[in-house]
């Protein structure tokens, strides 16, 4: 088992943020963590990468607790994916991929080219190696997305920890960097990603873990979780979710806009 949460809580001072929290996700499998905003789902991601120490409960990364791991030990362990990265330097793609070798670096040493081959590596995993010699800050924000998903792949972690990666991505890149997640989970990583649709983690997903107020609602099959009432409770408005293509797809639709006297779909039919 590559990561397992059991008990997770945390508090900022008197402020409960997260309550009993329980999550297990095995080599080979991606779960999605969803809920609204404000209900602990980048705290729990800190708890996660060793950012903030809990004040109750356990979290073992691939079967070691991770209070015991030094920061190094944790960078071998576990790889982070950004929803983005400022980056300062005008650094080339492959540039930006090497500081993966951070991990396993002496102080003082630069990338040897065993570095470099695993970099160029990751790279052709993800579908962009073409752009290895251009400036990461001239690529689109979906090709960003897949060099730092390259970058991890490089840190030859085992498990990967990934805070909305499409949150500021078309529908085009969306689909194009969620393949490329659900890919690595198939290939023997744990991942763990935040998400805010819906249908995007019934999709992809093989556990979602829904969030509520810093507990967790529900958490299990996709198919269990990702339900009209569910979500309804969830996000507090009415939703219908829809089967697709014998059920391997959902659709979740807030049934507010449907009514025909929404000011929405009045408008709407005003233009036509």
């Amino acid at each position: 088992m590559s990561f397992a949460i059991s008990g997770l809580s945390f508090s900022y001072g008197d402020h409960s943020v997260l309550e009993g929290v329980d999550l297990s996700v095995a080599d080979g499998e991606l779960a999605c963590v969803l809920g609204p905003n404000g209900v602990g789902k980048t705290t729990l991601f800190r708890c996660i990468l060793g950012l903030e120490r809990p004040r109750a409960g356990t979290i073992l990364v691939n079967g070691r607790p991770l209070e015991e791991l030094s920061v190094v030990e944790r960078a071998r362990e576990m790889a982070f994916v950004p929803q983005s990265h400022a980056q300062v330097f005008d650094y080339e793609v492959l540039d930006v991929v090497l500081m993966s070798a951070a991990s396993h670096l002496g102080p003082l040493r630069a990338p040897a080219a065993a570095d470099r081959a695993r970099a160029e590596e990751a790279l052709e995993r993800v579908g962009v190696a073409h752009l290895a010699h251009r400036s990461f800050m001239q690529v689109s924000g979906g090709e960003r997305q897949l060099v730092l998903i390259a970058r991890a792949i490089a840190q030859d972690a085992r498990s990967i920890v990934m805070d909305e990666p499409t949150s500021a991505l078309d529908f085009g890149n969306t689909a194009r960097v969620m393949a490329v997640v659900r890919r690595l989970a198939s290939e023997g990583l744990s991942v763990i990603a935040s998400t805010h649709a819906p249908d995007l983690a019934y999709l992809y997903a093989d556990t979602v873990l829904a969030l509520d107020g810093g507990r967790v609602r529900a958490c299990g099959a996709p198919a269990d979780v990702i339900t009209g009432p569910l979500l309804s409770e969830l996000y507090g408005l009415p939703v219908e979710v829809s089967s697709l293509h014998g059920d391997r797809a959902r659709a979740c639709v807030p049934t507010e806009v449907l009514r025909r006297d929404c000011p929405f779909v009045t408008s709407r039919r005003e233009k036509k």
